[in-house]
């Protein structure tokens, strides 16, 4: 009843329902008592009491909540900062078949500082976090192949996790796997693949693919020369403060007034300019 309140967003239901069986240790409903303060969900936002409700609902064995209790831990929210109760807190819960705690746990092994320096333990850690379908431990697994950590070298099997984490969403990755497709790196070159995922990144917001799909379009390689679109993407990047100076040379010869209805077009993006703004029809679709 409790979660089912809560799926309605009925909030203060759920918290009621909560309540009751939390008086009998019941550990999932003292997690979402705990959620519900973190996140602020019908009641006033209290770190302090979600934290206290995460600390008895891990001490009673709910994954999650140990999990959760972590990281409030590591940057000091709701309680004293503290990374090493924040790290044997990541342990436990990857202990017990926590996905994101592994992967956290992978990460301190790395660094070395709150767990043992393990390099190959944090490959191990990485591998069953990518395993579990975690998008970013997919993209750091790719990475500690390629480059041999905590394992020999695979180059191909690393751009194989690094893709998988790109068809996840996620940007970082998106701007790699298309970088090793037009290099050919550890993957069959393919240009116009490569294009296809810059497009995704940068419609997704990333700067950097921006600036890298913006210079294939100012010299029309594998795809339409198209200046005003380049400067278009050009803009949008150097609003998150990307400058690239090659890109500049590139769109030297561009004329004034492409420049200004591609900075007109980046004031908008994604939307259209408004009707009443006469513009070439040139905007490049979103590559589902």
């Amino acid at each position: 009843m409790a979660y089912g309140a809560f799926q309605r967003g009925e909030y203060l239901t759920a918290l009621s329902y909560a309540l009751d069986r939390a008086q009998n240790d019941d550990a999932t409903a003292q997690t979402l008592i705990a959620t519900i303060y973190a996140n602020g969900l019908g009641v006033a936002q209290n770190m302090a009491l979600a934290s206290s409700w995460y600390a008895i609902a891990s001490e009673n064995g709910d994954t999650a909540a140990t999990f959760q209790l972590a990281l409030l831990y590591q940057y000091g929210d709701g309680v004293p900062k503290n990374r090493q109760k924040s790290a044997d807190l990541f342990a436990l819960a990857a202990e017990q078949g926590h996905r994101e705690a592994k992967y956290n746990l992978a990460l301190l092994h790395i660094e070395g500082l709150y767990a043992a320096p393990n390099i190959v333990r944090a490959f191990e850690l990485m591998g069953e976090a990518a395993q579990e379908g975690l998008a970013e431990a997919h993209y750091d697994y790719g990475q500690m192949l390629r480059q041999g950590l905590g394992t020999a070298p695979n180059p191909t099997l690393g751009v194989n996790h690094i893709g998988i984490a790109a068809q996840y969403g996620l940007a970082n990755a998106q701007v790699e796997y298309a970088t090793f497709l037009y290099l050919g790196d550890g993957i069959e070159q393919d240009r116009k693949e490569a294009i296809l995922w810059y497009m995704r990144a940068a419609y997704g917001g990333n700067a950097i693919a921006q600036t890298r799909l913006a210079k294939l379009l100012a010299v029309g390689e594998n795809v339409s020369l198209d200046l005003q679109t380049a400067a278009m993407w050009r803009t949008l990047s150097q609003r998150q403060g990307l400058n690239d100076a090659q890109l500049d040379r590139l769109l030297i010869s561009i004329t004034d007034e492409d420049q200004k209805i591609a900075d007109l077009r980046a004031r908008y993006w994604p939307a259209s300019p408004p009707d009443d703004a006469t513009l070439p029809a040139r905007i490049l679709p979103v590559q589902n």
